[in-house]
């Protein structure tokens, strides 16, 4: 039987995969997690660079990425130049040091709107889980398993649900747009 618990479950996996997806785009301050979308070609595949080095921020506009195998230096340096996210890495020994150049208005503007993207995606993913729970429980009201009372009380505590959720990637959006706007 369908239940709030599943319509909740499948918003909370929405909204964790939001925020994985907001960590990724650049402010102008340094975070790991910046590098979480770069693959690297190693080991004949393309592996997630934070399995192949070790990734601090010393400074608040400082990465510095230490591979775990040095003679990945070079593929890794490559990766992060190729990725699409602006940034000049520089080899330095056993480590590969990335600074954080501040970002101007307009690519401000640009990671602006691919936030506003990605936090559409998230309430399509938020109100696709509300429509599987609310097509469940239409199949149990034909089935007669369940009373068109119960579904109706059900049916509003899904919409409450889905409307908390969306609040809530409204919320994340909010401020994950502040920090990127932030000079």
């Amino acid at each position: 039987m369908p239940t709030a618990e599943d319509a909740k479950r499948r918003m909370d996996e929405a909204l964790e995969a939001i925020r994985r997806e907001f960590a990724s785009v650049r402010t102008g301050k340094a975070t790991p997690a910046l590098l979480d979308t770069v693959r690297v070609d190693a080991y004949g595949s393309k592996m997630p660079i934070n399995q192949l080095a070790t990734i601090n921020t010393p400074e608040h506009t400082l990465l510095v990425v230490q591979p775990f195998d040095r003679s990945l230096m070079s593929e890794i340096e490559r990766a992060i130049r190729s990725s699409g996210l602006g940034l000049n890495p520089a080899t330095d020994g056993n480590l590969i040091r990335i600074p954080i150049p501040p970002l101007n208005e307009q690519r401000r503007k640009e990671y602006a709107k691919v936030l506003h993207k990605m936090a559409e995606e998230g309430r399509v993913s938020i109100r696709h889980a509300r429509r599987i729970v609310r097509d469940e429980l239409h199949e149990l009201v034909k089935k007669h398993e369940v009373g068109e009372d119960d579904a109706k009380k059900r049916e509003d505590a899904l919409d409450k649900l889905t409307h908390d959720y969306t609040t809530k990637v409204d919320d994340l959006l909010k401020k994950k747009e502040a920090e990127v706007m932030a000079i």
